[in-house]
């Protein structure tokens, strides 16, 4: 596979830091995920830094910039607190998400065109300083173009409804939904935008989601830390990437 085909894998490592935070203590170790997952083919490191810093903390993030060779993507939201992390860490990405503490995990996307001036700041700022910033929203046209008109460079379109509707076996909604991804990958790409995306994946979801052309990374880290429980971080990964490169290698042979 050349380089302009090969689809990134980044992999979030926040929920290491989840099992180490609920006992306290430094084990497991992230950071040490982290390496792990770049010695079995991990192409970046997704990070989510909350204000409640429920798993990430901050000593992390510094962590992961300085002691790991791949990209680091910062997850974070647009608040002031977390956009002075991110200009002393120095990350390669950021990915803006919106954040409410009652949450368990991100459940929707960003609202670019209802923060247009939030959002463009924060865009604004980080852009200003080297980072490249991602917006994490829902394959909605109203966002996407939205995006492009806040002058992020790069969004994560957000497959938690797709990959919920495959679990339940909600066969006509999983159709719908894939149908809605596929559709604002092609109008994001359209627009000029870099398309990643991420939420709820697993191996069938990544390999189905992998044949989109337009999509060139995707974001990855509850499954794969939840599976390691079983067969190992490095196993996981491994088969993710192997799950991913069959599924753009099926497309371009259909």
């Amino acid at each position: 596979m050349t380089a302009a085909q090969h689809l990134r894998l980044g992999v979030n490592i926040d929920h290491v830091a989840t099992i180490r935070n609920a006992r306290g203590g430094l084990h497991p170790d992230p950071v040490r995920a982290a390496r792990l997952a770049v010695a079995a083919g991990a192409d970046g490191i997704t990070a989510h830094l909350r204000e409640d810093r429920r798993h990430i903390r901050d000593e992390d993030m510094a962590r992961l910039k300085a002691e790991i060779d791949k990209p680091l993507n910062f997850e974070m939201a647009a608040t002031d607190d977390m956009i002075a992390v991110a200009l002393r860490t120095r990350p390669h990405a950021a990915c803006l998400v919106p954040e409410r503490r009652a949450e368990r995990t991100t459940e929707g996307g960003l609202d670019v065109a209802g923060q247009r001036g939030l959002i463009e700041a924060a865009v604004r700022t980080l852009g200003n300083s080297g980072i490249r910033v991602s917006l994490f929203i829902a394959a909605d046209p109203k966002q996407i173009e939205a995006a492009q008109a806040v002058g992020a460079p790069v969004i994560e379109i957000h497959t938690g409804a797709w990959c919920e509707a495959l679990i339940e076996g909600k066969e006509l909604a999983a159709a719908q939904e894939f149908e809605r991804i596929r559709k604002g990958a092609a109008l994001a790409k359209g627009l000029g935008l870099e398309v990643h995306a991420g939420h709820g994946l697993d191996y069938a979801a990544a390999q189905t989601i992998s044949a989109l052309p337009e999509i060139v990374e995707l974001n990855i880290g509850h499954f794969l830390i939840g599976e390691a429980v079983f067969v190992g971080l490095e196993n996981a990964i491994r088969t993710m990437r192997s799950a991913m490169d069959h599924g753009r290698q099926n497309a371009k042979a259909a």
